[in-house]
């Protein structure tokens, strides 16, 4: 699935503003001065961006174990930060911090790190082939203020990355990142010489600088998102918006992608037999509790399939509204195709998919209309611009334009300015689908995934819930 970082307008590059050293020099005296920020609190920032920024294009899955390399300065601050962050993500990160400062801020944060029981590798234990113990390699070495040329150890721990940057397959080496500025990089022009490292991914702070326009890997995120309206219009800052509420959103083209080539290797929790309930009602209660109580936006999005006399079949996405031992209600217009279908054929199926904790369930059922008592409750439980809504909406037809639904609506809410009671139309109430099938869907490594399915059989006269084991 599409993060919000990367589904966001791809931040068309030709209209986002670069700065010179010059600026960026200005804005951080502007927001470390009469703006009221501490260099901590950016810091903090940044370093979020950028662990927010990695765990975007790098899953954990497939990249776990981060070399972060940090700097003196408040670029190596930011790797350090980052560091920390991405454990907190799962990832492995080991630190190297070859001339560590001592100011409080800097001891802090290595004792953070520490705390977290985070290696510190020294410079002369790194390999001079990265590629075999590490999966990620983060430059936070020099930032948008250096001058002059890298000194030891930095001289050598750059030509180390040009190294690693030069191995042709790309899938064979472990991918740079590097923070704000690729290190040894001239602030405006960029890689002046040709022989310099050349990230995979570059994570631009505040503003990109103008070295990024000569940035050529496939990953351009922009970070911090801690810039306030007086910098942006002093500076005519020209800026993508954040989507949500991600920390970072890409700029530039989005890399073209080989969609064969796109897999997850899921590391999750075996699910046996004996573990679940003997009930598929309280087992999915309990998985449907466990996805609210992780916070995944909407947990109760569902696919509803239905299929129609001909035998054609039609997808939606709608939410559940209601689950108990008597099945799975959702709410819609009773004039839609998905009504049309149903009134047709009454068999359904619906698949709720949990991405982030590698679970799916899929139901197979009987759908009947609820009562009308049942709707009219819950109509008048929503807010009434979704009463509202309701009323305009005649899903699934064929309107000349979305003003049609704008005047409309516009109309119906100066009908009911006043706060008078909306009634329900007919043509809008629930549906219930009570189940026969469930199969609950556990993503295993190596495509081993777990898939228990539970069926009705007939015992003595009654009905009860028999589980498989079905081949993934």
């Amino acid at each position: 699935m599409a993060s919000l970082a990367t589904s966001t307008a791809a931040a068309a590059a030709a209209e986002v503003t670069h700065l010179s050293q010059r600026d960026a020099a200005d804005i951080d005296e502007q927001l470390m001065g009469p703006l009221g920020f501490s260099v901590d609190q950016l810091m903090e920032l940044a370093g979020l961006s950028v662990a927010t920024a990695v765990a975007e294009v790098y899953k954990l899955s497939e990249h776990t174990r981060v070399l972060i390399i940090c700097g003196p300065g408040n670029n190596g601050g930011d790797g350090l930060v980052a560091a920390r962050h991405l454990y907190h993500f799962g990832y492995k990160p080991f630190v190297c911090y070859p001339k560590r400062t001592a100011k409080p801020l800097y001891s802090g944060l290595v004792t953070q790190l520490e705390s977290l029981a985070i290696p510190f590798v020294p410079v002369e234990d790194l390999p001079q082939d990265l590629s075999g113990q590490y999966d990620i390699v983060i430059d936070a070495m020099f930032g948008f203020s250096f001058h002059g040329t890298p000194r030891p150890p930095f001289d050598d721990l750059i030509q180390m990355l040009v190294s690693l940057s030069v191995v042709g397959d790309s899938a064979k080496r472990p991918p740079i990142v590097s923070v704000d500025i690729p290190s040894g990089w001239h602030v405006e022009e960029g890689d002046v010489s040709g022989g310099g490292i050349k990230p995979d991914m570059l994570v631009s702070l505040t503003a990109p600088k103008l070295c990024a326009k000569k940035f050529t890997g496939p990953h351009h995120f922009l970070g911090g998102r801690f810039v306030p309206p007086p910098i942006s219009s002093k500076y005519g800052l020209e800026l993508p918006p954040y989507p949500g509420t991600s920390m970072c959103v890409r700029i530039g083209k989005v890399p073209s992608v080989d969609i064969s080539s796109l897999r997850e290797n899921y590391i999750s929790p075996e699910l046996l037999e004996n573990q679940v309930m003997p009930n598929p009602f309280d087992q999915f209660r309990s998985w449907f509790d466990e996805a609210v109580t992780a916070g995944l936006r909407e947990p109760n999005a569902m696919a509803l399939t239905t299929v129609n006399k001909a035998g054609k079949p039609s997808s939606r996405m709608v939410l559940l509204k209601g689950v108990d031992k008597q099945g799975f209600v959702w709410y819609t217009n009773y004039g839609s195709q998905k009504a049309h279908d149903l009134s047709e054929n009454s068999n359904a199926a619906l698949l709720f998919y949990w991405n982030e904790m590698n679970r799916q369930v899929r139901v197979e059922g009987s759908v009947q209309k609820v009562s009308e008592e049942e709707s009219e409750k819950y109509f008048h439980s929503r807010p009434r611009g979704s009463q509202l809504g309701a009323i305009v909406s005649k899903q699934s037809t064929v309107i000349s334009g979305r003003e049609v639904l704008q005047q409309a609506y516009k109309e119906l809410e100066q009908k009911y300015s006043d706060g008078s009671f909306i009634p329900k139309p007919d043509y809008w109430g629930g549906y219930r689908l009570t189940p026969n099938l469930f199969e609950f869907w556990q993503g295993q490594q190596s495509r081993l995934h777990d898939r228990l399915q539970y069926s009705q059989r007939e015992v003595g006269g009654s009905t009860e819930w028999h589980i498989q084991r079905l081949s993934p």
